[in-house]
């Protein structure tokens, strides 16, 4: 069973009593348990403050759990050396609210630097960016500096970056957040595009119309404590 008390035989994430704390006595997070099945598209809701993005950088290891276990494909990153953390983020993508874009690499470099730095050979690191940008619809712009691109268009490449490596877990902090109604949808699309072809995707958001619209299941927390975590 689950952490939060469902069957997980095909969970990719799963969280036992996780707390974080950066200064004694105070919370960012506090014993958080769930579990995250395989492909499904989750939702990640709570005031600011309330501990999503520390949430989602413990899954990226970017910050170590003060207590507590985190499993990620069976392995518990809380125990990671830091040698091991690359070999992690191979599996996981992330998207970022500001992009996070190089300003002085082509568009098609931006995406394809994940697969560059894994040392794929040049011809198939470009062939494998320009068929993800294709997907997002912006083969055309794969030369131009990401400063030429309009904010929804840099955030298409921001997801094209989290994605061409086929990720098992793509996470997404507040992906949104900065795009007017439209292009919010657009994004989500392809956000939730990504969980039907398999791959499991978390996405903090602040967004309640968001959730409404894709009806998936939302996990909410409240001054570092996860108050739900229903269908």
């Amino acid at each position: 069973m689950s952490p939060d008390g469902e069957a997980s035989r095909d969970a990719l994430v799963r969280m036992y009593h996780v707390s974080k704390s950066y200064l004694p006595g105070a919370f960012a997070l506090r014993d958080v348990n769930l579990s995250i099945e395989k492909g499904d598209l989750v939702f990640l809701t709570g005031p600011s403050g309330a501990g999503k993005t520390t949430l989602l950088r413990l899954l990226f290891a970017a910050e170590q759990p003060s207590e507590g276990s985190i499993i990620i494909g069976g392995r518990n990153i809380a125990r990671l050396s830091e040698s091991a953390v690359p070999s992690l983020r191979r599996r996981i993508g992330v998207v970022f609210q500001d992009f996070k874009l190089l300003p002085r690499r082509s568009v098609e470099e931006n995406v394809g630097l994940t697969l560059a730095v894994r040392g794929e050979p040049p011809r198939q690191v470009r062939s494998r960016a320009f068929r993800m940008l294709k997907q997002v619809g912006l083969q055309h712009r794969r030369h131009h500096p990401p400063v030429t691109l309009s904010g929804g268009e840099q955030q298409r490449v921001a997801i094209a970056r989290a994605l061409v490596g086929e990720p098992e877990l793509l996470l997404a902090d507040e992906p949104t957040g900065n795009l007017d109604p439209e292009l919010t949808l657009e994004i989500m699309d392809l956000i939730a595009a990504a969980a039907a072809r398999g791959t499991t995707v978390v996405v903090a958001t602040h967004d309640r119309s968001l959730v409404e619209r894709y009806a998936r299941r939302v996990l909410r927390l409240q001054a570092g404590e996860l108050i739900e975590a229903g269908p």
